[in-house]
């Protein structure tokens, strides 16, 4: 069944964002769209979109509109089918899940701009958004290796193409070779189980800080890292609040914000199509809140070395810790 929710606000005749003014179409004709492979409470990706839609509707003073669920050919061409009929302009598929399949739509609905993430596209109104994640997994690694006391560090992933992946394995050992990475994957985004099962096996071979690197089941993995007196590098959103002794920091991707960004290039009609890349330089990836865990001379490094990166492209190549 189609869950859909639809956001309404009286709207002004004029979209202001900050000093520059939308006004390329009436207001009344914009609507954005919004497909999620699963629900809005995932305390991690999916959540991020919601707020990123969420934002245009109130920052940009867009109708905004949402679907649940989303998760097979068949529901999404029905939804991209009642999204058409409802004159939404501008569909945001939440992951790589709809690259392919906004390709193939793309044809059939000419007057549709539509954006997925992280997945290879094609054609004249298809944009996917890819962030660059090897650096915020190279920094989460160095972070990890640097206050693990057995020299094990493990990573918790969804899938072996994860970026992040590579880059959180390089960043761990380039401060110390010795250094022992652990990678496992969940090989699905949300099964929860699994993952658990796979911080167990972990815990038992010695891994003492993790890396759980997909949004559906990291909350659950970290809430039982702190069970275990273990630490955690945060993913997606800044997991903090998940426990400020637990979690070292966190890799952030500013998902909501980007959202906002691509729509209003896309009502000032700058959108380009294909891939396009975004990572620390850009505002949209960032290292989240440090805990009072990690000693300051190794915040001062890493904070150095993310500044280095964010103004040069380059990421540390000796070690610096």
């Amino acid at each position: 069944m189609i869950i859909q929710r639809l956001l309404l606000l009286l709207l002004l005749p004029v979209l202001l964002i900050g000093c520059s003014t939308i006004n390329s179409q009436s207001t009344l004709e914009n609507r954005v769209g919004l497909l999620l492979e699963d629900t809005i409470d995932d305390q991690g990706w999916n959540s991020k979109g919601y707020q990123g839609l969420l934002n245009i509707h109130s920052n940009l003073n867009i109708d905004v509109v949402f679907m649940e669920d989303m998760n097979t050919e068949a529901k999404v061409s029905k939804a991209v089918e009642e999204f058409a009929e409802s004159k939404v302009n501008l569909i945001f598929g939440h992951g790589r899940f709809y690259a392919d399949l906004f390709t193939e739509l793309g044809p059939k609905y000419p007057t549709i701009h539509f954006v997925s993430f992280n997945g290879e596209v094609d054609g004249d109104n298809v944009t996917s958004l890819h962030f660059d994640s090897y650096a915020m997994g190279f920094f989460a690694g160095m972070v990890a290796a640097a206050m693990s006391e057995n020299g094990d560090v493990g990573a918790i992933a969804a899938f072996d193409w994860q970026p992040e992946v590579r880059g959180f394995h390089d960043g761990a050992t380039l401060n110390n070779t010795k250094t022992t990475v652990h990678l496992k994957y969940v090989e699905d985004w949300t099964n929860s189980d699994r993952a658990l099962s796979l911080f167990e096996e972990l815990r038992q071979e010695g891994v003492d800080v993790f890396y759980p690197a997909g949004d559906g089941y990291h909350v659950e993995v970290i809430e039982e890292i702190r069970k275990e007196g273990l630490y955690a590098i945060g993913f997606v959103g800044d997991q903090t609040d998940l426990g400020e002794s637990t979690v070292l920091t966190s890799t952030v991707q500013h998902v909501d914000y980007l959202y906002e960004l691509v729509a209003k290039s896309y009502y000032k009609h700058e959108l380009e199509a294909g891939n396009l890349r975004y990572d620390f330089q850009d505002g949209v990836i960032s290292l989240g809140e440090f805990s009072s865990s990690i000693p300051e001379d190794i915040i001062v490094q890493i904070k150095e070395a993310v500044k280095t990166y964010i103004e040069t492209g380059e990421l540390p190549t000796e070690p610096i810790l």
